[in-house]
């Protein structure tokens, strides 16, 4: 018995869940991050661009003048288009390091904020934990004891949640309302207003 009651005690407990990503995606920080991120790779592609055309440019000058050169030049001017060439192989990897690195760094604060509105929203409402089912990482959550906490997590974040108010059913399902139906009146022409005129004094 003491070991089947903690099992019922569990079993009894609410337990919440959301997508952690779907929710980080509708942050505003989080496109604040994403929009500074892009603004410093455009930075960076900028920078390797011109090294790249710098190369281009020195190459051609090279083909144009390797044979009219001295050797000591031709040797000179190989060494610099080497150079500039591992250079430029060097600076984009050190590139994919500091964005990767960036975004990282970028992501951390929208990524506490989540994680303490998730808290909040997880002691005010008594659960005994909050799940992120990104990945299909939860194939089946039972409704009677597991709760979708997205809207909650987004209200507590500030966000705006658009309101529906369906009707429900007897059973407690959503139902359609009826739409009005609207006849559209025809308006009388001049021979039927004058037969009608005709009608009323003939009946008076």
């Amino acid at each position: 018995m003491l070991a089947i009651l903690p099992m019922a005690v569990c079993a009894q407990t609410q337990f919440g869940y959301l997508s952690f990503r779907q929710v980080m995606e509708q942050m505003p920080e989080y496109a604040k991050a994403k929009q500074d991120l892009e603004v410093l790779k455009q930075k960076y592609e900028q920078e390797a661009v011109r090294g790249e055309e710098e190369f281009q440019r020195k190459f051609v000058e090279f083909l144009q003048g390797q044979k009219e050169f001295p050797q000591t030049i031709m040797q000179k001017r190989q060494l610099e288009l080497q150079n500039l060439m591992d250079n430029g192989v060097s600076f984009r990897i050190q590139v994919g390091k500091l964005l990767e690195q960036a975004e990282k760094d970028l992501m951390a604060e929208v990524d506490k904020k989540l994680k303490q509105a998730i808290l909040e929203v997880g002691v005010e409402q008594g659960y005994g934990l909050v799940l992120n089912i990104d990945g299909n990482s939860c194939p089946f959550i039972n409704p009677l004891v597991g709760v979708d906490v997205t809207t909650l997590v987004l209200q507590k974040l500030g966000i705006a949640v658009p309101e529906t108010t369906p009707a429900a059913g007897p059973a407690g399902g959503n139902v359609s309302m009826p739409q009005p139906v609207v006849v559209p009146v025809q308006p009388l022409q001049p021979v039927q207003v004058q037969e009608q005129e005709q009608k009323d004094d003939a009946g008076k």
